[in-house]
């Protein structure tokens, strides 16, 4: 029985899209044949051209040393074909019917895994698919079972129930047969393609992309259960989030030189977050191995305390005690959060010994910032913190040694308009000092993180070399996995973050530079 042989043959069409191979456009797009309320669905470009094409192959050469991946990926397919004592021609058996676009859906979600999947294939020639189905289904141990369902015929494999046949112009592959009677459903005008949220959601996804994937986050929590611990449901209330009706959409952009991914996602309601933190991160240490920033900290704080304070902690703090139990004791939360801006971080070290950093908080005044210190070493001593130290300077503030926080101390400290909370002294003199030595906006790789993100406003940078620098010291030497990955990682130049929101979506673009 070879149908089996089909389902290996999907998978590798996933992976055949870097070989720019194929026919010409086909009608329907695989949506068109996913269950409506699917939580997970991944299309992928089948054929890329121009620029898309092109660039799979600069970033398939420069990471792996192969000059024609889809090459490659064919001879391996046949090759794996022929092991099993099966025959393939994929030039001549898929090539002339494969169409543009491929995609996958899954139906259920149980809180562990995922089910009921359903593979589509686009075809440029239905006949020819039925055909090649036909001679993949031949086999010395018994034909495929056959079927009928709503004019669509279908075979069965017998050893586990797998699906297959064409649906319009897709060729379908499910799980079972009941997951494929659920698509030639689907075709018939309720998919998921003709779901709202999920038009709205894919109407985000950039120009380009090589793969979407998509997901229904409330269908996803609705599936598994609908049920949300109590301490995920305050942080999510405390965040603002609201994934019951949310979706996200992520998308993989190959480009000469980096690998980009766009997220959108409307799970922040109706007023994603702003701002740009960018010049804070910009000033960070130019030896940091990872650095971030995120704007109007102090604003989101305040507001995540507000809600928190409406509603209590179950348990532990009744509606409406938070903020008037620290005012009783003298900690005044709303003129803490009040008085921050946005609020930056970096790493820096070559080894778990050498290792250390800092949270710098940015206030409107010096005067706000040495009494945000002052509120927070009240808040210690009223929680009974031991450990702590007052220091002065040209800083003021307090440390705190602890064996649990490790060999150095957790220096917080004013100076300027500036809050650090640092581990170490070398580290909170660096953040203190920013912008009087070397910072990363001087770094030439940060420049090109800079621009590869164009007009989105970085928050987040990683130095690739670093990086694995740093992670090498930490792997233990025997680690196989890390040893076959390394030789990758090393083509890493850097890992940028930005992030930025458009209409009522939140978004964010993740990009990896790559080197030779």
């Amino acid at each position: 029985m070879k149908v089996r042989l089909v389902l290996s043959l999907a998978a590798a069409i996933m992976a055949l899209a870097i070989a720019g191979c194929g026919g010409d456009d086909s009608s329907s797009g695989p949506a068109a044949v996913a269950p409506p309320k699917s939580p997970l669905y991944i299309e992928v470009t089948v054929r890329p051209e121009g620029e898309l094409s092109s660039n799979i192959d600069s970033l398939a050469k420069s990471i792996a040393g192969v000059d024609d991946v889809g090459a490659l990926i064919v001879s391996e397919l046949e090759s794996s074909a022929s092991d099993s004592g099966e025959s393939l021609d994929y030039a001549k058996e898929v090539e002339p019917w494969l169409g543009e676009k491929a995609g996958i859906s899954f139906e259920q979600y149980d809180g562990e895994d995922f089910t009921g999947y359903g593979i589509a294939v686009q075809t440029t020639d239905a006949d020819a698919t039925r055909d090649f189905i036909d001679k993949q289904a031949k086999s010395d141990d018994g034909p495929a079972e056959e079927g009928s369902y709503d004019g669509v015929d279908f075979k069965v494999e017998r050893d586990d129930g797998m699906t297959i046949g064409v649906v319009d112009d897709l060729l379908v592959i499910a799980e079972d047969e009941a997951t494929f009677e659920d698509a030639v459903d689907a075709s018939g005008g309720d998919s998921l393609a003709d779901e709202d949220n999920f038009a709205s959601a894919v109407s985000t996804a950039p120009d380009g992309s090589f793969a979407d994937v998509f997901v229904d986050i409330g269908v996803l929590i609705d599936q598994s259960g609908g049920a949300i611990d109590p301490e995920t449901e305050l942080f999510l209330e405390s965040s603002g989030l609201e994934p019951e009706e949310a979706t996200a959409v992520a998308s993989l952009i190959p480009g000469s030189d980096q690998i980009e991914i766009d997220i959108s996602t409307d799970v922040t309601g109706e007023n994603p977050p702003t701002g740009d933190a960018s010049v804070l991160l910009g000033s960070l240490p130019s030896g940091s191995v990872a650095a971030f920033a995120s704007p109007e900290f102090g604003k989101r704080v305040g507001e995540a305390i507000d809600r928190i304070d409406r509603s209590g902690i179950p348990g532990q703090i009744p509606p409406r005690k938070l903020k008037s139990t620290l005012e009783e004791a003298g900690i005044d939360l709303e003129q803490i959060t009040a008085s921050i801006g946005d609020v930056g971080a970096f790493v820096e070290g070559s080894s778990e010994r050498t290792l250390d950093g800092a949270l710098v908080l940015g206030t409107k005044n010096a005067g706000e910032a040495r009494n945000t210190v002052s509120n927070l070493g009240l808040l210690l001593r009223a929680s009974g913190t031991p450990g702590v130290t007052a220091i002065s300077g040209k800083a003021s503030g307090f440390s705190i040694r602890s064996l649990e926080l490790g060999r150095k101390p957790v220096v917080v400290a004013a100076q300027g308009e500036k809050i650090v909370i640092a581990y170490g002294l070398a580290a909170a003199a660096k953040a203190l000092a920013a912008n009087s030595g070397a910072t990363l906006a001087d770094s030439p790789t940060y420049k090109e993180a800079v621009a590869a993100l164009g007009s989105t406003p970085i928050t987040a940078f990683v130095d690739g070399p670093s990086a694995l620098r740093l992670i090498s010291t930490m792997v233990s030497p025997g680690d196989e996995g890390f040893r076959e990955a390394k030789p990758f990682l090393a083509k890493i130049d850097y890992v940028a973050v930005g992030a930025g929101s458009s209409g009522d979506r939140a978004t964010a673009k993740l990009i990896v530079g790559v080197g030779e």
